[in-house]
């Protein structure tokens, strides 16, 4: 059959409609020079239904692979309850397009509503929005958002947040005028001295991270004090299932707060969609981009959901907007309102606590390995640098032949650091698991 329901009636009808009486297709593009012309794709003549689903079938068997990860870096393999799916997947909310008519999405308004919620309660931080597209846009939008705030220019940029995000910002405002200063991590953590050595009165913002993309765990109070001290804004990206257990932005005195929300429910899917999150406080919720939504009443005392401090968007305020280049991922963040509810409280405490307790057994069993040296300047979460005898991407790539995914290779970001390794532990990794990568990788290191 073709893939082309009309016939050539049906073609000549709507050609004549659009003033092309010859009743040729060709002549639809006359006025683009035959020069200019794609004369060919050069793609195969069409198949069969049966013939397309087993072409297609057979390449998606490529991507199953019975893989063991211990590959971090800012995305995590945590385990995803079975309702998050099954709720997700529901017709009234899975699509592409996010419903916000009030009178006729009330059931996606008030999800959303939720999730923000939720976002705030993880947070400690008074104000959320309906989401943003990914981790690293999220910082991008906050770094804008506090040269808005502010008006001033410069923004200090520590190095252990995740480089993937780094490159984001700066790509992101490479044709605005913007002065970036990256102060250096000292043991693994924020260095204080650069930081009060380049803060003064024209840094919009200071930009750091809790976890930083080693692993190390920081407390920021000291430099969010001293943001409030120069008039600048505080920015921490966070990993959301380390704040079960860890000192929250809020409690920090943090400014705003954003995050990669992909381990909140979301599978890793070969690099997205993920889901960026993003709170702050409501002295700066006008500020703040991206689509918010508010619980009201309605004239007749029911409650209702609606979106509010609309005066910011772009259909009021036009090129003045602040949400007009954010985008609301708002089926990734149903996942993780799902798998916030479905865990509740006590259930993030837990998966943290797992997390940092099989860390710290990995820890200690690839310490044993003979040339193997776990970095251990600063306390980690979850993740943890180590230096290995040989070439971390060497490593790595006999590692995969085994069906273990060893690491991240620190030296694809940080030159110099060929022989270090970034590995992540989830719950999910068992003893049994965390045994053979050691025993694995002793045989690959000294085989």
């Amino acid at each position: 059959m073709t893939y082309i329901p009309h016939t050539p009636e049906d073609q000549a009808a709507m050609l004549e409609a659009v003033g092309i009486d010859s009743g040729r297709l060709d002549d639809l593009f006359r006025s683009i020079p035959p020069e200019l012309r794609a004369r060919s794709f050069d793609l195969p003549s069409g198949q069969s239904e049966f013939e397309v689903m087993k072409e297609l079938t057979d390449v998606a068997r490529k991507n199953t692979l019975n893989v063991v990860t211990f590959l971090g870096g800012g995305f995590y393999d945590h385990y995803i309850p079975a309702p998050v799916d099954a709720l997700a997947g529901r017709s009234e909310f899975y699509t592409a397009y996010t419903p916000y008519q009030p009178e006729a999405s009330q059931g996606t308004l008030q999800a959303i509503y939720e999730y923000q919620s939720c976002i705030c309660r993880l947070t400690d931080m008074e104000v959320s929005n309906a989401s943003v597209y990914d981790g690293g846009t999220a910082l991008y939008e906050a770094a804008m958002m506090a040269r808005r705030a502010t008006g001033r220019r410069k923004i200090l940029m520590d190095g252990g947040v995740n480089p993937i995000y780094r490159t984001m910002v700066r790509s992101y405002t490479s044709n605005l005028s913007i002065e970036f200063v990256e102060t250096p991590v000292v043991h693994g953590q924020t260095d204080r001295e650069a930081i009060e050595k380049h803060l003064d009165d024209e840094t919009a913002a200071v930009i750091v991270q809790n976890p930083n993309f080693f692993g190390v765990i920081d407390d920021h109070s000291d430099i969010a004090e001293m943001c409030r001290r120069h008039g600048a804004l505080s920015i921490q990206s966070v990993y959301p299932i380390s704040l079960g257990i860890l000192k929250s932005p809020g409690e920090m005195g943090i400014d705003i707060a954003t995050g990669e929300g992909q381990s909140l429910g979301i599978p890793l899917s070969f690099g997205g969609p993920y889901l960026g999150f993003m709170a702050t406080s409501k002295t700066l919720a006008r500020k703040m981009p991206g689509r918010i939504v508010g619980a009201t009443i309605d004239a007749q005392e029911r409650r209702g959901f609606v979106l509010t401090l609309q005066a910011r968007e772009q259909h009021i305020r036009r090129e003045k907007a602040t949400s007009n280049i954010c985008s609301n991922e708002a089926l990734c963040a149903l996942r993780a309102l799902i798998y916030l509810c479905l865990l509740g409280r006590e259930g993030i405490k837990q998966v943290a606590r797992l997390c940092l307790a099989k860390a710290e057994y990995a820890r200690q069993r690839l310490e044993a390995i003979p040339g193997v040296e776990v970095k251990r300047s600063s306390p980690t979460f979850n993740e943890f640098t180590v230096v290995l005898p040989r070439n971390a991407e060497w490593v790595i790539g006999e590692m995969m032949e085994r069906g273990i995914a060893a690491g991240f290779p620190l030296s694809r970001y940080y030159p110099g650091m060929e022989h270090y390794m970034l590995v992540a532990v989830t719950e999910k990794r068992t003893k049994q698991e965390i045994a053979m990568y050691a025993a694995h990788l002793e045989d690959v290191l000294w085989s």
